[in-house]
């Protein structure tokens, strides 16, 4: 997993959490991942979108594992401008990734496929109702994951109270836990 050295930037603070959920979902042999909110990016100039170190470059990362382990990504995001910009970030993994333009509420329920891996970061923190759409998330999702899978929950606090809550009631632990995220599994 040398592809991980790339990602340590000194302003990539969530590196060390996307670090350990991936040596783990690698131990795990995990090939399906799912991500709800994709790197965006930030606007330089007018035109031209560079990458956002503080916001991890969630979508960057893991389309370099799936890449790694011959397995597949889902990602979406309502925003089709986020999804263009992201696809401009991991040109040379798109074969490994299916875009989904919708709400993720929508994608979630329609996906038909057992997930390995679910990164939940659809909604900015500061949005009115965050904290229920990613419970709405976990509630939708938890049918769809394998028996050995992983949650990786963004914007601790802020938007993970109701869906931790209720992952720890139905015997999810928590394996990893900084300032900005929370690894869950059971």
């Amino acid at each position: 997993m040398n592809f991980l050295k790339n990602y340590k930037h000194p302003k990539n603070i969530r590196f060390e959490s996307f670090k350990l959920a991936l040596t783990e979902a690698y131990k795990r042999n995990h090939k399906i991942l799912v991500e709800t909110g994709v790197s965006r990016g930030r606007k330089k100039f007018w035109f031209f979108t560079k990458i956002n170190w503080k916001d991890g470059m969630s979508t960057m990362i893991f389309s370099d594992f799936v890449k790694e382990v011959d397995g597949h990504m889902y990602s979406c995001d309502i925003n089709n401008k986020n999804i263009t910009n992201a696809k401009k970030f991991v040109k040379n993994n798109l074969n490994f990734i299916t875009f989904i333009n919708d709400d993720s509420l929508n994608f979630l329920n329609s996906l038909n496929q057992k997930i390995d891996f679910l990164y939940l970061d659809s909604l900015d923190a500061q949005v009115e109702g965050a904290n229920e759409h990613q419970l709405n998330e976990i509630k939708i999702a938890l049918p769809k994951l394998k028996k050995n899978s992983l949650i990786l929950l963004d914007d601790k606090g802020a938007k993970t109270k109701l869906s931790a809550s209720y992952l720890l009631d139905k015997n999810y632990k928590i394996i990893n836990e900084t300032n900005e995220q929370l690894l869950l599994s059971q």
